[in-house]
């Protein structure tokens, strides 16, 4: 079988292109085996053992079996859209991609609500120099299918984690709102806002999203300095 595979971030720029064609593949292999075959037909991607696999828009394990016609990507690390289904269900979690600047204060106010009585919000900002270098700006890209549906699945497990089992909306109110394209130092990249009828809560849930999404959501940040870039989480 011939698969069309997509690229991102650190591994897109490698390749000069966003899609790879792979021809001439077993009717069935791995994902593993499916890197294994890049690899040695693109050498210029580099050691691929860190690259997610991602079948449609969900993770795939390194022996996930991939079929003819399967939507099959590569995703180096994350550096850690669409908004989520229901825009204003803050109780399931609202996700959105912003190319525009973002302001914490409107975006608290939203999640507020007269049952609760805690609001936490985190805001990530760009800081002036990293990795003993002077930054210019960061350049934010983002597999946007994917987003959605990975960040639903983070609220999900964020309200199993914090919520209060006692209340059926599970007592969270949850907004992520994450930047894309350009952001300039001293300018918000993510804004996180939960609000809960108690602080603890509240604490928690905004500590647990920001951290999954740094982890497994398919946004990559390149810095960007005097004399060059390094996309962040590439460990190639």
């Amino acid at each position: 079988m011939n698969l069309t595979v997509r690229l991102f971030a650190v591994l897109r720029e490698r390749a000069g292109t966003s899609e790879l064609v792979v021809e001439d593949l077993p009717d069935e292999l791995s994902i593993g085996e499916l890197k294994g075959v890049i690899r040695d037909r693109f050498p210029e991607l580099g050691d691929l053992s860190s690259a997610a696999g991602v079948i449609g828009t969900t993770y795939a394990r390194d022996d996930a079996r991939i079929a003819a016609g399967d939507e099959v990507a590569l995703l180096p690390p994350v550096s850690g859209g669409a908004p989520s289904p229901a825009e204003t269900d803050y109780e399931s979690g609202v996700f959105e991609l912003s190319a525009e600047p973002l302001d914490p204060g409107a975006l608290a106010a939203r999640v507020t609500a007269p049952a609760c009585g805690a609001v936490v919000t985190f805001t990530g900002t760009t800081r002036d120099t990293n990795r003993g270098q002077d930054v210019v700006r960061l350049d934010y890209e983002a597999f946007e299918p994917m987003t959605g549906p990975e960040m639903a699945r983070i609220f999900d497990e964020c309200r199993s984690a914090h919520g209060d089992p006692e209340d059926s909306g599970r007592g969270l109110r949850m907004l992520c709102v994450h930047r894309v394209g350009t952001v300039a130092v001293g300018e918000p990249s993510v804004v996180i806002s939960v609000a809960s009828p108690h602080r603890d809560r509240a604490f928690a849930a905004a500590r647990f999203l920001i951290d999954t999404l740094k982890e497994r959501l398919p946004v990559w940040k390149k810095e960007v300095y005097a004399d060059g870039h390094h996309w962040i989480g590439d460990r190639s």
